[in-house]
Formats: structure tokens, C-alpha cells, sequence
């Protein structure tokens, strides 16, 4: 007796089919990585697939610019999609290692953590991070995803993120973390819009009781907001009263990362 329910057995093999289909494409780049330019004929012949088939797969990639044909030749070589790409992977490589030793003279002379953190799909991620002096139970917030409306680091994300970012986070409801947690909008859009007046973020008791941050941002070589350099610790520490002398000091730090990055701002 065939217990196979209806469907699965379809969605399993329409499931193999688009790996297969990603895998031959992925070989495809890499077959004219190593052969500069190629025709499709040629390419089908190293996939061992029919040329039809093979058409498809780069008519796709050319569709996302992974892939162009050359001009009159009817061959195709790897296009410039393929740079924006390792673009984004660079100037992540380029913040961890630009922002290092900024982030260790401000863990130094904080004595208090201090962390890189980008934007990605929906939360705050941290690339880099640095353990100040004082700094005895070491958390580590590297590789974490936090909450871009309880952390001081989202919030500068949050401030100059694309269109739209806030209100989308806004539309799944904002977690309380905190009895401070800011959770609702208003309350959320006016503080965003004091980030981008004053140029720095705070977050006080917001995602842990007990913990306070600040936070600037970091500029990239298009004047576009890429990350945000943060210093954290417990809040008999670093009290509120202080947030504005230390966001004077981690300002300095970030503009030093952002023009070590290429961000030279216009006179």
C-alpha cells in the first residue's frame, strides 16, 4: 500500500528539481571563472545537460547580472552582480578589520564593552567586539542578533535605515524585554527622530535590567549609514548621566572607523 500522502511525493521532487537547478547554475559561475568566456553550447556540454537547459540557467543569472554576454560574440563571462556582491562581504571584512583597534582604545579607555553591529533582516548582528578592563563576567554578544528597538545599536540602525524598516518591524508588534522597553510607535518614531538630531543613540535598562548602552554610526565611502559602534555595561557603571560625555568620546571613535572605511564627509 502507497501511504505517501498527496502532494508529498510532487513537492519532493519539485524540491530536488530547484537544487538541482541552483547547484548547476552555482557550477555554471564557476565554469566560467575558470574559462573566462563561454557559449552556451559549451557550457551545456560541461554541465551535460541540453543547451535549452542550459539557456535557462544563465538567462537567469544574466537576469540578476551574475552573468552578461559579450558584446557580438554570443559567449557569456561573469558579470558585475557577481561585485556587488563580494562588495557587500568585503566591507564587512573591512569594518571588522578597520573598526578592531578603534574598538580596543575605546574598550581601554571606557573599561566597558564595546561592539560593532549591522543591520540584517530585522535585528542588530554583532561583527566585532572588545572586553574593557572592567568587564569581569564576559558576556559575549558576538555573532548575536538583538532587538533593534531595545539596543542603542538598532536604534542608530533603526534611525537611518531604509524607508519603511521601522514601520515593518512595527507591523509584527515590539517585544518587551524590560518594564523600560519602548513598545509603542509614537514613542518609538520621536525618539528616532532625536538619534538623528543629536547623532547618537542610548538604550537605558531596555533590554536587560541592569544594563545600559550608547551607540553612533558609521558611515560608509557613500555617505550611507553601515554600522554602529557601541560601548555597553551595568548601569551603576555607566549611568545615564553619563551618556553624553561618553557619546562625545564613541562619536570621535566612529568617525575614526567610518573614515578608515573610506567616508570622507563633504565641506
Amino acid at each position: 500500500m502507497n501511504n505517501t500522502k498527496p502532494g508529498k511525493r510532487g513537492d519532493a521532487e519539485a524540491s530536488g528539481t530547484q537544487v538541482q537547478s541552483v547547484d548547476r547554475a552555482l557550477t555554471i559561475l564557476e565554469y566560467l571563472a575558470q574559462h573566462g568566456s563561454s557559449g552556451v553550447t559549451e557550457i551545456a556540454r560541461s554541465l551535460d545537460v541540453h543547451k535549452s537547459t542550459a539557456f535557462r540557467l544563465v538567462t537567469a543569472l544574466e537576469n540578476r547580472q551574475l552573468v552578461e554576454q559579450e558584446e557580438e560574440r554570443g559567449k557569456y563571462r561573469l558579470g558585475f552582480g557577481l561585485i556587488r556582491l563580494a562588495g557587500a562581504t568585503s566591507a564587512q571584512l573591512d569594518l571588522t578589520k578597520e573598526g578592531r583597534p578603534v574598538c580596543v582604545r575605546l574598550a581601554g579607555e571606557f573599561g566597558e564593552t564595546v561592539n560593532i553591529a549591522l543591520l540584517d533582516s530585522g535585528s542588530a548582528v554583532n561583527i566585532t567586539q572588545e572586553h574593557g578592563a572592567s568587564v569581569v563576567g564576559t558576556r559575549n554578544w558576538l555573532g548575536k542578533r538583538t532587538p533593534l528597538h531595545a539596543t542603542s545599536s538598532g536604534k542608530v540602525l533603526l534611525a537611518w535605515a531604509p524607508d519603511g524598516t521601522t514601520a515593518e518591524l512595527m507591523r509584527d508588534g515590539l517585544e518587551v524585554y524590560t518594564e523600560r522597553t519602548v513598545t509603542d510607535g509614537t514613542a518609538l518614531f520621536a525618539e528616532l527622530d532625536e538619534v538623528r538630531d543629536r547623532g547618537w543613540a542610548s538604550c537605558s535598562e531596555e533590554l536587560e535590567l541592569g544594563l545600559n548602552s550608547v551607540a553612533a554610526p558609521i558611515f560608509g565611502a557613500d555617505g550611507e549609514v553601515v554600522a554602529a559602534v557601541s560601548v555597553s555595561g551595568p548601569s551603576y557603571r555607566l549611568t545615564t548621566e553619563d551618556f553624553g560625555e561618553v557619546a562625545v568620546r564613541l562619536l570621535a571613535g566612529a568617525s575614526e572607523i567610518s573614515t578608515r572605511v573610506g567616508y570622507f564627509p563633504r565641506t
